[in-house]
Protein backbone atom coordinates (compact mmCIF):
# COMPACT_ATOMS: atom_id res chain seq x y z
CA UNK A 1 0.00 0.00 0.00
CA UNK A 2 1.31 3.32 -0.46
CA UNK A 3 2.28 5.99 1.83
CA UNK A 4 0.87 8.82 0.06
CA UNK A 5 -0.43 11.77 2.75
CA UNK A 6 0.71 9.85 5.64
CA UNK A 7 2.58 11.92 8.33
CA UNK A 8 6.34 11.42 8.06
CA UNK A 9 6.65 11.13 11.61
CA UNK A 10 3.40 9.74 13.70
CA UNK A 11 1.80 12.54 15.40
CA UNK A 12 3.07 14.81 12.61
CA UNK A 13 1.06 15.98 10.13
CA UNK A 14 1.71 15.14 6.42
CA UNK A 15 4.02 17.12 4.46
CA UNK A 16 1.66 19.39 1.94
CA UNK A 17 1.74 18.81 -1.70
CA UNK A 18 -0.09 20.33 -4.55
CA UNK A 19 -2.89 18.30 -6.71
CA UNK A 20 -0.82 17.76 -9.71
CA UNK A 21 1.81 16.28 -7.44
CA UNK A 22 -0.72 14.06 -5.14
CA UNK A 23 -2.28 12.91 -8.49
CA UNK A 24 1.45 11.95 -10.11
CA UNK A 25 2.08 10.23 -6.99
CA UNK A 26 -0.97 7.88 -6.91
CA UNK A 27 -0.84 7.23 -10.41
CA UNK A 28 2.27 5.96 -10.65
CA UNK A 29 1.19 3.59 -8.85
CA UNK A 30 -1.74 2.24 -10.54
CA UNK A 31 -1.99 0.47 -13.55
CA UNK A 32 -4.57 2.56 -15.59
CA UNK A 33 -6.63 1.45 -18.30
CA UNK A 34 -7.43 2.73 -21.75
CA UNK A 35 -11.00 2.24 -22.51
CA UNK A 36 -10.57 -0.82 -24.92
CA UNK A 37 -8.62 -2.70 -22.37
CA UNK A 38 -11.17 -2.06 -19.95
CA UNK A 39 -14.12 -2.92 -22.07
CA UNK A 40 -12.44 -6.02 -22.94
CA UNK A 41 -11.91 -7.01 -19.74
CA UNK A 42 -15.34 -6.47 -18.46
CA UNK A 43 -16.81 -8.69 -21.48
CA UNK A 44 -14.08 -11.47 -20.62
CA UNK A 45 -15.41 -11.32 -16.93
CA UNK A 46 -12.21 -9.88 -15.79
CA UNK A 47 -13.07 -6.34 -14.25
CA UNK A 48 -15.56 -5.01 -12.60
CA UNK A 49 -16.50 -1.99 -14.01
CA UNK A 50 -17.87 1.69 -11.89
CA UNK A 51 -19.34 4.48 -12.42
CA UNK A 52 -18.23 6.99 -10.16
CA UNK A 53 -20.12 10.13 -11.69
CA UNK A 54 -22.60 12.13 -9.77
CA UNK A 55 -26.41 11.95 -11.14
CA UNK A 56 -26.47 15.22 -13.22
CA UNK A 57 -23.53 13.75 -15.35
CA UNK A 58 -24.77 10.22 -15.82
CA UNK A 59 -28.37 11.92 -17.23
CA UNK A 60 -26.46 14.36 -19.49
CA UNK A 61 -24.03 12.01 -21.15
CA UNK A 62 -25.57 8.93 -20.21
CA UNK A 63 -24.38 5.65 -18.98
CA UNK A 64 -21.99 2.43 -19.62
CA UNK A 65 -24.08 -0.52 -20.07
CA UNK A 66 -22.89 -3.14 -16.97
CA UNK A 67 -21.04 -0.60 -15.14
CA UNK A 68 -22.11 -0.56 -11.23
CA UNK A 69 -22.68 2.83 -10.45
CA UNK A 70 -21.73 3.88 -7.11
CA UNK A 71 -21.14 7.57 -6.49
CA UNK A 72 -17.93 8.47 -4.94
CA UNK A 73 -19.22 9.63 -1.90
CA UNK A 74 -20.39 5.89 -0.95
CA UNK A 75 -17.10 4.31 -3.09
CA UNK A 76 -15.33 2.63 0.13
CA UNK A 77 -18.25 1.52 1.95
CA UNK A 78 -19.62 -0.13 -0.96
CA UNK A 79 -16.81 -1.92 -2.21
CA UNK A 80 -15.29 -3.27 0.71
CA UNK A 81 -15.62 -6.73 0.68
CA UNK A 82 -15.19 -7.06 4.79
CA UNK A 83 -18.31 -4.04 4.71
CA UNK A 84 -21.19 -4.12 6.19
CA UNK A 85 -22.54 -2.04 3.66
CA UNK A 86 -20.69 -3.65 0.53
CA UNK A 87 -22.55 -4.37 -2.68
CA UNK A 88 -22.51 -8.70 -3.38
CA UNK A 89 -20.15 -7.77 -6.63
CA UNK A 90 -17.96 -7.11 -3.96
CA UNK A 91 -16.23 -10.42 -3.11
CA UNK A 92 -12.80 -10.03 -2.40
CA UNK A 93 -9.75 -8.19 -2.04
CA UNK A 94 -8.26 -9.88 -5.24
CA UNK A 95 -11.38 -7.94 -7.40
CA UNK A 96 -9.57 -6.32 -10.54
CA UNK A 97 -12.01 -3.17 -10.35
CA UNK A 98 -11.69 -0.15 -13.23
CA UNK A 99 -13.16 3.22 -11.98
CA UNK A 100 -14.55 5.67 -14.17
CA UNK A 101 -15.19 9.25 -13.29
CA UNK A 102 -16.09 11.99 -15.96
CA UNK A 103 -12.11 12.99 -17.23
CA UNK A 104 -10.04 10.20 -15.15
CA UNK A 105 -8.88 12.70 -11.99
CA UNK A 106 -11.19 11.90 -9.45
CA UNK A 107 -10.91 8.30 -10.11
CA UNK A 108 -7.18 7.85 -9.74
CA UNK A 109 -7.76 9.59 -6.17
CA UNK A 110 -10.23 7.09 -5.65
CA UNK A 111 -8.21 4.25 -6.49
CA UNK A 112 -5.97 4.73 -4.21
CA UNK A 113 -8.72 5.35 -1.56
CA UNK A 114 -9.58 1.10 -2.70
CA UNK A 115 -5.91 0.44 -2.37
CA UNK A 116 -5.67 1.58 0.76
CA UNK A 117 -8.45 -0.96 2.07
CA UNK A 118 -6.65 -3.97 0.56
CA UNK A 119 -7.88 -3.76 -2.96
CA UNK A 120 -4.83 -4.25 -4.83
CA UNK A 121 -5.88 -4.50 -8.11
CA UNK A 122 -8.53 -1.41 -8.36
CA UNK A 123 -7.27 1.06 -10.94
CA UNK A 124 -9.31 3.85 -13.35
CA UNK A 125 -10.43 4.44 -16.97
CA UNK A 126 -7.68 6.95 -18.70
CA UNK A 127 -10.24 9.61 -19.84
CA UNK A 128 -12.95 8.69 -18.14
CA UNK A 129 -16.06 8.25 -18.97
CA UNK A 130 -15.47 10.88 -22.08
CA UNK A 131 -12.55 8.91 -23.31
CA UNK A 132 -14.93 5.73 -23.19
CA UNK A 133 -17.72 7.72 -25.35
CA UNK A 134 -14.90 9.07 -27.92
CA UNK A 135 -13.46 5.40 -28.07
CA UNK A 136 -17.47 5.10 -29.48
CA UNK A 137 -17.68 1.65 -26.69
CA UNK A 138 -21.25 1.45 -25.39
CA UNK A 139 -22.96 4.09 -24.25
CA UNK A 140 -26.91 3.96 -23.26
CA UNK A 141 -29.60 6.91 -22.12
CA UNK A 142 -29.74 7.69 -18.68
CA UNK A 143 -33.21 6.27 -18.41
CA UNK A 144 -31.61 3.22 -17.38
CA UNK A 145 -30.12 4.53 -14.40
CA UNK A 146 -30.45 2.81 -11.39
CA UNK A 147 -30.00 5.87 -9.37
CA UNK A 148 -32.68 7.75 -10.49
Amino acid sequence: MSDIGQPVHPGQPAQPVGIDTLLEQVRAGLDRVEAEEAFKAVERGEALLVDTRYAALRERDGLVPGALVIERNELEWRLDPTGSHRVPEATGHDLRIVLFCNEGYASSLAAESLRRLGLHRATDLVGGFQAWKNAGLPVTTATADPEN
